[in-house]
């Protein structure tokens, strides 16, 4: 057999045997001409020629078709050792095929399948020569082909000559970051190790990118302590990775704590670690913070790019700043040439006017933008149709959406919806319809939001049967009608005139365990009145109230006004002390200045205020979101000598959580402590939400402790509240400890508690302890949902527990004969 390498075959796709026995076809190959090896200053420096991709185009002149690609020579038969160079050579099945050759037959293999890939390289002279290894894997990996590289790399491993190296584990490694398989990544990682292959600065950086990208920021910050145990510095990108792992999951925290220690270790930050800090920031709803870090970078000389100025103008949106945000933007166009406005940027200031409403400034951004040649994308569309929805706009609406598909974009379930939403606003259900059965019929699969649109588009036209019919066609498409969905119908019973249909609507809805919220009470409660029912209205206001569900001003408007035109007057006065007694605040905006106006009269005239007054003050700055001066006026209460009291600390609380401020609650929970002021519901509220975006679970965990003594005083909302946190943290045996103390203390355990506890048993796949705790629920009178046995169904399945399976299934066949709606 001739050691000189054969021509090319005519297609990448044929076999072997295919390309030997076709006829020779006329084809020429055009290759670079070589290039002089350059002089090395030691050896390595520079790969040698047979290691390099050079380019080659080929032409076919039979078929007429021309090709360009790259070419690897590799070590061919003539420069094997001896003892293979005689195994080559006396046997017409071996094949002194090139490395990027063998790896074109290798990747032309229609399925990836270990024997199919054996097969093809066990034919190849060049598997002999363990330089051509890493040489193969590059040109596998280039493709992008993971099911070929891995069973490439298993059948290397399976050679006697294969030795371990660090640039074929970091190949793999990189690759399956690409297709965003981290465990697998990580296994190769520490199977390296294990060959005794000392990972460099880039296979932990490639490693530290992919649990980076897939959010798994705990993973990212352990494999850089590996990294500094092992001696090897982190760099600049290194940290940005861990910094942005963290970011993506809203832990802003750790993201800042990683950017500080980036700075102690001699790694300046740069504009893309301040970006990353920033997109932390704002994941994390930290809008003010993420404003003042902007001053000091201001403050430092960094300058920012639009990146940096779009995070930036979405803050101050998010905290209502609106004419900043739009000074911020014009400075962009003024200086185009440093940071030129995108299209984010337009769509937040877009996004900024549609929120209160100012269609016609929404309009005129759109089309400076299109003007000043920046094209607009789906969101930026989504934005002008939504504002055009939000006003019942229907003509404009539609222009938009014609738009869209004339300039090359697919309409999407936003743009559908915001279509149909308008048509509803403009009292046009059938139009809606329409658009609805469209977005069906163009493959866009309409979501639970999709749904009520159209409900409400029923319901607002006084088309009562046709909003609930959708609620049947909802669950055949497997989608759970939520609180939305019937605060929209309550509320079209009231416009319909069917005072029968709200106590079906109410009944189906607990059947299906869907917790009525405020919304939903004061749409019942408002059509009860309509109705000149005030049984009825006042029944419903004692569930809520028994529901734990927090009357707001709305509730006690719709109550005292209803009473008073029935002529209930003394009903009326009573309802008004519920609401002086609830706390609940009826300071509007524009009146918080009178409220400031009387207490610095109170003060001036010698009457100083106590603690009740300073309580109020505090609770119109809370309904004001002015945090900052609810905090100014608490010091000054203890500067006049005031004590506070719990429900000043709760206020103050609430004050803190809404202004993005949750680190201060947990300070002042300290301060609680300190001055002996006891803890009441409230505050057990405002801490838990506290933790809730602080993703602090070990706080939450002692909180857990410390209410064990007063559990039973505790409302059953804020419990599930803990209960929730604790699941979403995966904290699966805290939230079974205090379902258990629920349990056996005098707290009611409802249907809404259970719902909590067995949506966070589901995610972590413990579906017995699922079926146990049903068991518990039919024990305690509680009757499950018919999706509550729906859902365990594929996990059971997956177990093959098919005992379980046919005892769900037989409760989902009686449940569902007992439940029907309306019509």
């Amino acid at each position: 057999m001739s050691s000189a390498a054969p021509p090319p075959p005519r297609s990448p796709a044929a076999t072997p045997d295919a390309a030997a026995s076709a006829s020779p076809a006329r084809t020429r190959v055009v290759r670079a001409p070589p290039r002089p090896r350059p002089r090395r200053a030691h050896p390595g420096a520079t790969p040698p020629e047979w290691a390099e991709r050079r380019p080659a185009v080929s032409v076919d002149y039979d078929r007429g078709r021309r090709e360009a690609r790259a070419e690897v020579e590799g070590v061919g038969a003539a420069a094997l050792p001896a003892r293979h160079r005689l195994r080559v050579e006396g046997s017409r099945w071996q094949r002194d095929w090139k490395v990027s050759e063998a790896a074109a037959r290798v990747l032309a293999l229609p399925r990836a399948e270990a024997g199919a890939v054996d097969a093809v390289l066990n034919c190849w002279a060049g598997r002999f020569a363990r330089r051509n290894f890493p040489l193969l894997i590059r040109e596998i990996t280039i493709s992008g082909n993971l099911q070929h590289a891995v069973h490439v790399f298993r059948w290397m491993k399976n050679q006697d000559n294969y030795c371990a190296r660090n640039d074929i584990y970091g190949m793999m490694i990189r690759l399956y970051a690409r297709h965003n398989q981290v465990d697998q990544a990580r296994g190769l990682f520490f199977e390296m190790q294990e060959w005794r292959c000392k990972p460099d600065a880039d296979i932990y950086n490639s490693l530290i990118h992919a649990h980076s990208r897939a959010g798994q920021w705990r993973w990212a910050i352990n494999i850089m302590e590996d990294m500094l145990r092992a001696a090897i510095p982190p760099t600049r990108t290194t940290y940005n990775n861990v910094i942005n792992a963290c970011g993506a999951t809203g832990n802003w925290k750790k993201a800042l704590e990683l950017c500080k220690k980036m700075t102690e270790n001699g790694v300046g930050p740069d504009l893309v670690t301040h970006n990353i800090v920033l997109s932390a920031l704002k994941n994390g709803a930290q809008y003010s913070k993420a404003i003042s870090y902007f001053e000091i970078m201001k403050g430092a000389n960094v300058i920012p790019d639009t990146f940096t100025l779009n995070i930036i103008i979405h803050c101050l949106v998010k905290i209502g700043q609106c004419g900043e945000a739009n000074e911020l933007f014009n400075s962009m166009r003024e200086r185009r040439t440093k940071c030129p406005p995108d299209v984010v940027t337009y769509t937040s200031i877009m996004h900024s006017y549609c929120v209160y409403g100012q269609v016609e400034n929404c309009k005129a951004i759109f089309d400076l933008m299109v003007a000043e040649g920046v094209k607009p994308n789906i969101v930026a569309y989504n934005s002008l149709l939504g504002a055009y929805a939000s006003r019942g706009m229907h003509r404009e609406a539609l222009a938009i959406f014609n738009l869209i598909k004339k300039n090359g974009l697919r309409p999407d379930i936003v743009s559908y919806t915001s279509l149909l939403n308008a048509y509803g606003r403009s009292a046009q259900p059938e139009k809606a319809r329409e658009v609805f059965n469209k977005m069906k019929k163009n493959s866009c699969k309409p979501n639970k939001v999709s749904y009520n649109a159209l409900i409400d588009a029923y319901g607002s036209a006084g088309m009562l049967k046709d909003a609930v019919g959708l609620l049947h066609e909802m669950e055949k498409d497997g989608i759970q009608p939520d609180v939305v969905s019937i605060s929209t119908l309550l509320a079209a019973c009231g416009r319909c005139r069917q005072i029968t249909r709200i106590e079906t609507i109410l009944e189906a809805a607990r059947s299906r365990g869907i917790d009525l919220n405020t919304v939903a009470y004061n749409s019942g409660i408002k059509s009860y009145l309509s109705f000149g029912d005030y049984e009825k209205a006042l029944e419903l206001y004692t569930t809520m109230r028994e529901s734990n569900v927090k009357p707001d001003a709305v509730t006690y408007n719709i109550l005292i006004s209803g009473s008073s035109k029935l002529g209930k007057y003394t009903e009326s006065l009573r309802f008004f002390e519920d609401m002086v007694e609830s706390k609940v605040s009826s300071t509007k905006e524009g009146k918080l200045s009178e409220a400031e106006s009387t207490f610095s009269s109170m003060k001036k005239s010698g009457c100083f205020p106590d603690v009740l007054t300073y309580t109020t003050l505090i609770q119109a700055y809370n309904a004001d979101g002015g945090w900052k001066r609810a905090w100014d006026l608490f010091k000054e209460m203890e500067v006049n000598g005031i004590p506070p009291d719990a429900i000043i600390c709760s206020s103050l609380m609430e004050a803190f959580n809404k202004g993005g401020e949750p680190e201060r609650v947990l300070q002042l929970m300290e301060f609680m402590k300190k001055k002996s002021i006891p803890l009441n519901q409230k505050s057990y509220f405002e801490i838990i939400a506290s933790c809730t975006m602080m993703r602090d679970w070990k706080t939450a965990s002692e909180m857990i402790e410390y209410l064990d003594s007063s559990l039973s005083s505790i409302s059953v909302g804020t419990l599930n509240h803990v209960l929730n946190f604790l699941g979403k943290c995966g904290k699966t045996e805290n939230m079974m400890k205090l379902f258990y103390k629920m349990m056996t203390s005098c707290s009611t355990v409802g249907l809404s508690t259970y719902a909590v506890v067995l949506r966070n048993l589901l995610v972590v796949g413990k579906w017995r302890k699922y079926i146990e705790v049903l068991q518990w629920m039919e024990d305690a009178g509680v009757h499950p949902t018919l999706y509550m046995y729906q859902n365990v169904l594929p996990y059971i399945w997956r177990e093959n527990g098919m005992d379980f399976a046919a005892t769900m299934q037989e409760k989902i066949s009686s449940l569902r004969d007992k439940q029907t709606w309306p019509y």
